[in-house]
């Protein structure tokens, strides 16, 4: 099976282009548009100008998705929005995002092509710029914006999630909206903060809570209002049918983030 994608050059796009997919079927498009916005990593930075275009995007996926012949377009979506839609109540800007993300779903859905929607975790990989910029930070000692310890959320490795949009890409999942997460939620501080002690920071530092109009300088409301916003304990279903995580526990995912930024160190080296 021909596998397309929107969106290709993106971190997640990348990966998804040197998976190993072994696919039945006619030719797939997926749809990555956006997804460089779907990680706590930017610190709210990603989103600017995503209510824009993000329906603009989703309608270019769909008509090369019709283009390419495709049997199914998988359109790849944002797990955070579970918690919207389970009551969790935001106020603008990230209203106007989430409105977008559903608007964006709604109409890959409702398209040409047949589809189905896959809610991703918040993602992060050794591809990942902004995970570089933290570990930059972390050894100048910077501190950065956590959010309340009690707002956990799910994240979800680069392979993990492209192994989930292939999984997805299978016969028999259009019309229907899916979750890829790691099913283990920490709230954003214990994941950074993980990260940090795996690249020398022992006692990372965070923004104090009452230092939020002076943070705003450099860290989005996006961003504040994302890392406060938890998801429920239990992890959002349906999954991906016959997917399983690499990475359900995202310091084992975070170990393979170092362990790979290593290993290319070392082969520039040789």
């Amino acid at each position: 099976m021909n596998l397309s994608i929107t969106g290709a050059r993106g971190e997640l796009g990348r990966v998804l282009a040197q998976h190993p997919s072994k696919l039945r079927g006619g030719p797939v498009h997926v749809n990555l548009s956006g997804q460089q916005a779907n990680t706590l990593l930017h610190d709210g930075h990603g989103w600017k100008g995503f209510a824009r275009t993000a329906v603009a995007s989703t309608l270019r996926a769909i008509r090369d998705a019709d283009a390419a012949g495709a049997t199914l377009l998988v359109h790849a979506s944002f797990a955070f929005v579970h918690a919207v839609e389970r009551g969790a109540e935001l106020d603008d800007p990230l209203r106007s995002w989430v409105e977008a993300i559903l608007e964006s779903e709604s109409l890959a859905l409702s398209g040409p092509v047949p589809a189905c929607v896959v809610r991703l975790g918040y993602l992060y990989g050794p591809g990942s710029a902004d995970l570089l910029a933290y570990r930059k930070a972390f050894r100048l000692g910077r501190p950065y914006w956590a959010g309340p310890a009690g707002a956990r959320q799910y994240h979800l490795h680069h392979f993990d999630a492209a192994s989930a949009l292939v999984a997805a890409a299978r016969p028999g999942k259009a019309g229907r909206i899916l979750y890829a997460t790691d099913g283990n939620a920490v709230s954003f501080g214990q994941f950074l903060d993980a990260f940090a002690h795996r690249v020398g920071r022992a006692n990372p530092l965070h923004l104090p809570r009452v230092s939020k109009l002076l943070a705003r300088a450099i860290v989005c409301e996006e961003h504040m209002q994302q890392a406060a916003l938890g998801m429920p304990s239990k992890a959002p279903s349906p999954r991906v049918p016959g997917w399983k995580p690499r990475f359900s526990d995202y310091r084992k995912g975070l170990d393979q983030v170092v362990q790979a930024w290593r290993d290319e160190t070392g082969a520039r080296q040789r």
